[in-house]
């Protein structure tokens, strides 16, 4: 790191607005990214706790908005707000790694608003319009009652457009501009981004080849090519944060794409188990599929590790407190707790249980939700025109650190609270019952079961605190401060 830029010396701050003259064009997109991000995060987050309001009191809002719905809008609000967090973080950076202006930057604020438009009427469409049973012309314009990826058909049609082109506008911008490994790994991962999301938009009448086929998009679009993304702004950021050398980075990003699309895809057989493939999938499935979070993981700590042994500075405290915060998420999410329920032996009695929500929630959260905010962390401080982030910031940063705190341990609080409903699932309703509608109805009326579940209520709305509180943090943070960012220059 070269010498830091003076800070400036002024006596009293003054609480300047947020100017999106600092921006280039592709972080001005971006921006509008960020913001539907974090408006769908808070929505998640409000439908989530509706649920989890119905699961204690089943009969809470009851032909108004049912369970059903609300769980629905719950999950695709997460998966969207995290797709509109990855295209804005690409964009955000696609300048200045590629060090031209964005191709086609016009379509690509064309292409936002058709998807937030489409992603309005989609939910509207499940709060509003999705009743009584479907036929060939309504599952156009209804959801197709697919778990995790409900959108009408035209949706679908339109995420894919999209998405197409997102991909023009990265892989034209680099092909014209500076190559790189970031930007190779990226452009690839784009093709499969869009392709793979096609494997959801066909069915079978043989229920074993259909959920096959949708395993492909809930497995490697959401856990494989996001995976891959997610390397990609990391090993971005890492540089920005701390001055991470990009021969660090690249290395473990190349790592991870061979694990990714060389474990990912044969990982993907723990879905597989109990749909009719072949047995051995329950052995394929049940190893490779705890390898994915392996190399983020070591990028961050040879970043962090390399960054102290040459007494790197980082320029953002709450960017690289949530990039560490997602290196923990991530190994535990999907790794431990994806690993502990995937093997055969153990699946066998978990699957279908609380025990896979407990996965889901620390996986996505800890993979893909913590480092999403990292960036939006570090976008905030270019949009206040490159201000001072680090130590001894005007506020003395309680809000960012309580929302952070409260943020994983309300998710890590949800996360054992639904572990040990699933494991009195797994013993009750499946070991001791064998899975009989009986088992069921025990499992659910069990002290243990009620008491999970009140306890992922009460962890629920610490989580639902944090957001809060987040977004008064972004919305603020830095706006009074007179000392500027310091400068560390890529090695």
């Amino acid at each position: 790191m070269n010498a830091t830029t003076p800070l400036m010396e002024t006596g009293l701050a003054v609480c300047a607005p947020l100017n999106s003259d600092n921006l280039n064009g592709g972080q001005k997109l971006a921006v509008k990214y960020f913001s539907t991000a974090m408006i769908l995060f808070i929505a998640q987050l409000l439908f989530g706790l509706l649920a989890a309001l119905q699961f204690i009191w089943p009969n809470f809002l009851f032909d108004t908005l049912d369970f059903s719905v609300n769980r629905m809008v719950h999950i695709n609000a997460m998966v969207v707000w995290m797709l509109y967090g990855f295209i804005g973080a690409v964009y955000w950076f696609l300048e200045e790694e590629s060090g031209i202006e964005i191709v086609g930057l016009k379509l690509g604020n064309i292409a936002y608003w058709v998807l937030t438009g489409a992603v309005t009427i989609v939910v509207l469409v499940y709060l509003l319009v999705q009743t009584g049973p479907g036929n060939d012309t309504t599952r156009w314009f209804i959801n197709e009652g697919r778990e995790y990826i409900e959108a009408p058909r035209w949706a679908d049609i339109g995420i894919v457009a999209v998405m197409l082109v997102f991909f023009y506008n990265v892989a034209a911008t680099f092909s014209k501009g500076r190559w790189s490994g970031i930007s190779g790994v990226l452009t690839l991962d784009l093709v499969a981004l869009a392709g793979l999301y096609l494997a959801g938009m066909f069915y079978s009448t043989n229920i074993t080849v259909d959920q096959y086929w949708w395993w492909w998009v809930i497995h490697l679009w959401v856990e494989a090519t996001w995976e891959v993304l997610v390397g990609c702004i990391m090993a971005w950021s890492l540089m920005k944060l701390i001055g991470a050398r990009r021969q660090i980075v690249q290395t473990w990003l190349y790592i991870e794409v061979a694990l990714m699309f060389g474990s990912g895809i044969l990982g993907l057989g723990h879905h597989y188990f109990w749909i009719g493939t072949p047995e051995y999938w329950l052995t394929i499935g049940g190893f490779f599929s705890a390898l994915e979070p392996i190399p983020l993981v070591a990028m961050v700590v040879h970043s962090v590790y390399d960054a102290g042994v040459h007494k790197f500075r980082s320029t953002n405290h709450p960017a690289l407190a949530w990039i560490i915060a997602h290196t923990f998420g991530n190994f535990l999410g999907a790794g431990v707790w994806g690993f502990m329920h995937t093997l055969p032996q153990i699946n066998l009695y978990t699957h279908g249980t609380q025990w896979s929500a407990s996965h889901g929630h620390l996986a996505f959260f800890g993979a893909y939700a913590t480092i999403i905010i990292a960036f939006f962390y570090l976008a905030i401080q270019r949009w206040r025109g490159g201000v001072w982030m680090g130590e001894g910031l005007q506020d003395s940063g309680w809000k960012w650190k309580w929302a952070m705190g409260l943020l994983n341990l309300g998710v890590m609080g949800m996360t054992v609270a639904l572990l040990i409903a699933g494991y009195e699932q797994s013993f009750i309703e499946r070991a001791v019952e064998g899975s009989t509608w009986g088992g069921y109805f025990a499992g659910q009326n069990h002290p243990w079961f009620q008491q999970a579940m009140n306890w992922r209520l009460v962890f629920g709305v610490m989580t639902f605190a944090g957001a809060i509180l987040l977004v008064w943090d972004l919305l603020t943070i830095g706006a009074c401060e007179s000392r500027e960012e310091l400068v560390i220059e890529e090695h």
